[in-house]
This record gives structure tokens, C-alpha cells and sequence, in this order.
């Protein structure tokens, strides 16, 4: 029994040459009726379609086609005899461009470093990436290794808290303040600026807190449910209690390199220089933020992160000796 199908206008057309190529390439060989199932439209209409493949290849000079190699062919024979069909010559399809290795190598490790985000990396699309890449270079690419970073563990073993819909304990020790047990319905993993953290509830604070995963250890999964996924997740650098107040200065030319830092900041612009009063996670954080600036931002208060900062500079430029 035959089925109708709507006619095709210009644009379907054109939508489904780009599709044909690759298909009918794919295949090597296909019966008409095949193909026409396969794209939805009738056997005379895949007919003329690949009929339209022959006039339909690369320009030469003055934007005409000059030789029978800058077409694509098909096998008439075997079309006209058996209704099957065969490109028996294909133009501009093996120009596709071809990645370096270098380049392949910083895709690789992107995507190596996007599997460990629990929800993210954990499906075949990510191994079938990898794999396409690892073969699509334009040399042989030396072997990637990415080395594993000192959370890994934590990472992974958050990733399975949060599949079984399990609550963490762990020790969270955050820099000048003692080691506390934390209990924690994790919410969700992120990397920011180089870094790992895990938002989620915590029982010792009873609110939505974030956690630096380097400062984490001895993390198990406990027997107790999730039980406050829904609530709110805070935005990055959002005020908390375990958060430092901080008051800085910088031109104000550089303040769209502190990016989310300033997104819940108070800020006071005169002359060109802005001075900011803000919450940040800790010392270490704010160690970044000055080392982002180079230079140019100064900590106002308090003098404690002052001194830290200024320690911290000093230590790394007694690292290049007296030159």
C-alpha cells in the first residue's frame, strides 16, 4: 500500500541534501526505497534527489563549475536496472578539516577533566567523544595523561553519595579555623577557576553551604537520606557565616576581570578607583583574587588577609633568588 507524503518545499529540500551525502556515503549502497524510508519522503522524490546530486559540487574560478571531478556522480546503471544507489565520486568532503594533535590534546583534557563532574561526565557521549577525537587528528597524538588531582577521591565519592541519595560526613578544615565534622546533603559538584567544591546542606550549620573538596577528608557516605535537595543552592561567593568580610581597592578599569566576585559586592567608584566590600571563602581565595590583578589591587581590611597576602607575595618572589 502506498503512503502520501506532503510535497517538499525549497528549504526541505536543501535540509535533506545536506543530510543524503553522508547517509548514501555511510551506506556504500542503498536500495531507493531504503533511503526514502529512511528520510521520509517518497521513492520518487529520494529518486530525484540524488538525480540533483549530480549537478551539485565545487565552484571553480569565476564561481562555475569547469571539470567532471569538481561533481559529485553517481552509478546510473545500477540506479536505472536495480533502483539501488551508489556515489561513485564525492568532492569537497575529505576537506573536512582535521585537528592538530596539540589541539586534540586540549580537547582531550577538557573533556577528561568535564567526566569528573558527577551528572555530567558520567554517560557513554563523553567515552564516544573521546574516542572520536583521540582518531580525528591530523598525526599520530601522543598518548594523553591527566594526572589525578589530590580531590579525586572526594569527587568520587560525592558522585556516589549523590547517586544513592545519601548524606556525607567529613572533616572540613578551612585555613586559621579548627577542624570541624561535617554532615552534608550534597547538591551538586562544581569547578570554578581551577577549583572543586560541593554545595549542599549542612546539619552543623542548618543551611546551604559550599566546600572547598581540597579541604575535605575522611568522607564516608552515611545511612541518611537526602532530605533538603530542594532547598535553595547559593551563588557563588553568596554571604555565609564561614565567609570572610573583606574591603579592597583597584582601578576601576579592572573590574571586569573579578568577574562573580563582585556580582554581590558593595562598591564605591571615584576618580577611576573602585573600592569594594565583599564576602569571600576564605584567605586563600582572596590570595587569587590579588594574584589575578597583578598588583593592582590592594586588600584594605582586614589586616589579618592583609599580612597573609603580603607573606604570601614575599615567599613567591623569594623564589627567583636575588634576580
Amino acid at each position: 500500500m502506498s503512503v502520501s507524503r506532503r510535497p517538499l518545499v525549497a528549504t526541505d529540500r536543501a535540509a535533506l541534501l545536506l543530510q543524503l551525502v553522508p547517509y548514501l556515503i555511510g551506506k556504500g549502497e542503498v536500495s531507493v526505497a531504503e533511503a526514502a524510508e529512511e528520510f521520509d519522503v517518497t521513492p520518487e522524490q529520494m529518486r530525484a534527489m540524488v538525480e540533483k546530486l549530480t549537478v551539485i559540487g565545487l565552484p571553480g574560478d569565476g564561481g562555475f563549475w569547469q571539470m567532471a571531478n569538481d561533481l559529485f556522480d553517481i552509478d546510473w546503471d545500477l540506479l536505472d536496472r536495480d533502483d539501488r544507489i551508489v556515489i561513485t565520486h564525492s568532492v569537497a568532503l575529505e576537506r573536512t578539516p582535521r585537528l592538530t594533535a596539540r589541539e586534540a590534546a586540549a580537547l582531550l583534557a577538557g573533556l577528561q577533566l568535564a567526566r569528573g563532574i558527577p551528572g555530567v561526565g558520567d554517560s557513554d557521549l563523553f567515552a564516544g567523544l573521546l574516542a572520536k577525537l583521540s582518531r580525528g587528528v591530523s598525526g599520530v597524538p601522543a598518548d594523553l595523561i591527566v594526572a589525578p588531582a589530590p580531590v579525586d577521591d572526594v569527587r568520587d565519592r560525592v558522585a556516589e553519595a549523590l547517586r544513592v541519595g545519601r548524606a556525607v560526613a567529613f572533616t572540613y578544615k578551612a585555613p586559621d579555623a579548627p577542624a570541624t565534622t561535617r554532615t552534608v546533603d550534597p547538591v551538586k559538584v562544581s569547578i570554578a577557576d581551577g577549583q572543586w567544591y560541593l554545595q549542599g546542606w549542612c546539619h552543623l550549620r542548618e543551611a546551604m553551604r559550599t566546600f572547598h573538596l581540597d579541604r575535605v577528608s575522611d568522607i564516608r557516605i552515611t545511612d541518611l537520606p537526602v532530605s533538603h535537595a530542594t532547598e535553595p543552592v547559593p551563588d557563588w561567593f553568596a554571604d555565609g557565616t564561614d565567609e570572610l568580610t573583606v574591603r579592597i581597592r583597584f582601578p576601576a578599569s579592572s573590574a571586569p576581570l573579578l568577574g562573580d566576585y563582585l556580582a554581590r559586592a558593595d562598591t564605591e567608584t571615584e576618580k577611576g578607583t573602585t573600592t569594594a566590600t565583599m564576602r569571600v571563602a576564605d584567605e586563600n581565595s582572596l590570595r587569587r583574587l590579588v594574584a589575578k590583578l597583578g598588583g593592582d589591587l590592594e586588600i584594605l581590611e582586614p589586616e589579618g588577609a592583609r599580612r597573609a597576602a603580603a607573606d604570601w607575595a614575599r615567599c613567591a618572589l623569594e623564589l627567583y633568588g636575588e634576580a
